[in-house]
């Protein structure tokens, strides 16, 4: 495959960097460059999405009828590359990579209408009911349950590790609305107002000191039936599509600004003993052969953007990508955290915040390597374990 850019692409590389440089401000940088996660928080990568929407930015991936850019898939890398070298927030998935697509092949015309013009806005910041206690990479196991009540289903029941939860207004769910068959054929997708009655959030503190994460609870909540998605007790076809957008995507341009990153680390005698790392030819050796993975990172994407970009949905693709970014993102931490040494044991929580006057111990690139890290463990769990992923290849792809 060809990855130079032409002589269009490079243009529309300058565009992207000229409107990076005026409309990205000190405090978006700082809050891009302090992630340690791939959701910001709401104050930045809302103030950062409304942006976007203003420039007709903010949905790359969508569509030109449905509000997105037209844009080419070399244009779309182009895009992402640029703001990960650039250290812009990360915008929140849950409503651009996930639920817009997921309405664009389920929704009902109602819905579209509705809901995805307000998903381009930011109006609503959407989160993800779908793992439980006893649920996670085993989803069709889910007990959420769900009754028919008239117009209405009332909820009860609770989900786990949904992310900006305590920040969004909306969540779409998976509730189980018949025991009678087969786990996957009793589950209905919804579409829930988080302000409505009986939703209870409860905060879940993660290793590296932050709140992202937490448990919701149902006690006869009830949702409207004209906010199911798909038919009842065919959610699992839906979240099936769903999970095609959450696991693909794009590594490769983020991964490759983490590389730039470490062999910063690397020149500053950031290990503490006065050794430079950009002299130790083994760990030189080790990251050159990231590079190499790297390469052939990149270069699958591109081919899952192409497909994408001619209208097909990414299928089993979406499962590779998600396997190799992932443990590559996890691979490229373990050199981070070898490259701080021993700056690796403060985890500076409040050094982190957006706009703290808490001077970071040693380089300030350092004091979000260690928190990286640990999110970036469940990178390899979350939208389905990475084992699911090599046994739905196996089967749809080697066919065996």
């Amino acid at each position: 495959m060809e990855l130079s850019l032409s002589a269009a692409d490079e243009s529309f590389r300058q565009e992207v960097r000229a409107f990076l440089d005026a409309e990205l401000t000190d405090e978006l940088r700082e809050a891009g460059n302090k992630d340690t996660s791939v959701f910001t928080d709401k104050e930045w990568n809302l103030a950062w999405h409304r942006i976007l929407y203003a420039k007709g930015w903010v949905a790359p991936g969508w569509p030109k009828e449905y509000g997105g850019t037209g844009w080419t898939e070399m244009q779309r890398y182009i895009f992402a590359a640029e703001c990960a070298r650039a250290g812009t927030p990360n915008l929140s998935p849950m409503g651009l990579r996930m639920c817009g697509p997921m309405l664009m092949g389920f929704g009902t015309q109602a819905q579209k209408d509705f809901y995805l013009p307000r998903i381009l806005s930011g109006e609503d910041y959407w989160c993800q009911g779908y793992s439980e206690p006893g649920s996670g990479s085993d989803l069709a196991s889910l007990q959420c349950k769900a009754v028919s009540d008239g117009d209405d289903y009332v909820i009860n029941g609770t989900k786990i590790w949904t992310t900006h939860a305590h920040f969004a207004n909306r969540m779409f769910c998976l509730v189980r609305t018949d025991s009678s068959g087969k786990p996957q054929t009793g589950i209905t997708f919804v579409l829930i107002d988080m302000e409505t009655p009986g939703i209870s959030v409860e905060p879940i503190i993660t290793l590296a000191g932050e709140h992202e994460v937490n448990q919701v609870f149902f006690d006869n909540v009830r949702v409207p039936k004209t906010n199911r998605v798909g038919e009842e007790n065919d959610g699992w076809t839906v979240a099936k599509y769903l999970l095609e957008f959450e696991r693909g995507g794009a590594y490769a341009a983020g991964l490759r600004v983490g590389v730039e990153k470490l062999k910063s680390l690397m020149a500053s005698e950031a290990s503490g003993d006065g050794q430079m790392l950009s002299d130790d030819q083994t760990f030189r050796a080790k990251v050159a052969d990231f590079e190499v993975a790297l390469d052939a990172q990149e270069i699958t994407e591109h081919r899952v953007m192409s497909a994408l970009s001619n209208g097909q949905n990414p299928g089993p693709a979406s499962s590779m990508l998600k396997v190799t970014g992932t443990e590559m993102k996890q691979r490229l931490d373990m050199l981070a955290v070898e490259a701080i040494g021993t700056y690796a044991m403060p985890l500076q929580p409040d050094a982190r915040k957006p706009g703290s006057n808490v001077a970071p111990v040693g380089p300030a690139e350092a004091m979000v390597v260690v928190p990286s890290m640990l999110n970036n463990r469940a990178a390899s769990i979350y939208g389905g374990s990475n084992e699911i992923q090599r046994g739905i290849m196996a089967k749809l792809v080697l066919g065996l």
